[in-house]
């Protein structure tokens, strides 16, 4: 059985619309896109290319899928450790949306994502990897389906934007497995999924 985890970048106040780019999600209105490249150091390089050496598949959202449809095929080095996995390994999409993909190596979940998640997991082994995807990762989070966490919190504050943790999820503990943050101030926290919060009084 394989675990899944969930790498989400992040603005101080819960952002994850488009950090790649200007273009890459104006949706809403949203004028910020683009937010995390100032702080993309090493450090920050270093630990993404920790994080590609690890997955045996990719699970995305229709909006990441197609954001990363867009570029990533087009990067043919075999020596960079993202786009030689991102295009080798297996990639399933949950969507409803989407009629077909075409990104080799793809796979539509047209289904329930929970029960899709729930199976493909069971099916698979080592660690499947989102990226990104909120909209998918809070479904996933709030069925106990995520068990690592990766939060890449930049030092900035947008205001606006879809954010990760809306009223409503799933009240969920993790435990901390790790934490570092780069010389460009952006701070990497690793968890593990731990279940139901407990609650006390000081």
């Amino acid at each position: 059985m394989a675990t899944l985890s969930l790498t989400q970048f992040l603005t101080l106040d819960g952002v994850h619309q488009a950090p790649g780019g200007p273009d890459e999600d104006p949706s809403g209105g949203f004028e910020h896109g683009g937010w995390s490249v100032p702080y993309g150091d090493e450090d920050f390089g270093r630990f993404m290319t920790e994080v590609f050496t690890r997955p045996t598949a990719f699970l995305l959202g229709r909006r990441t899928y197609e954001i990363f449809a867009g570029h990533w095929p087009k990067q043919t080095d075999p020596a960079d450790p993202i786009a030689s996995k991102l295009n080798a390994l297996p990639k399933y999409v949950a969507s409803t949306t989407l009629d077909s993909v075409d990104w080799a190596g793809t796979t539509l979940l047209r289904g329930d994502a929970v029960e899709e998640v729930t199976a493909l997991k069971e099916r698979t082994d080592g660690e499947i990897q989102t990226h990104g995807s909120g909209g998918l990762a809070r479904t996933l989070i709030d069925h106990d389906l995520v068990d690592t966490l990766h939060l890449l919190v930049f030092p900035v504050i947008l205001g606006t934007g879809r954010r990760l943790f809306s009223d409503g999820v799933r009240p969920t503990a993790f435990r901390q497995t790790d934490a570092r943050t780069t010389g460009s101030g952006v701070a990497i926290q690793t968890y593990e999924l731990a279940g139901r919060p407990e609650y006390g009084s000081y």
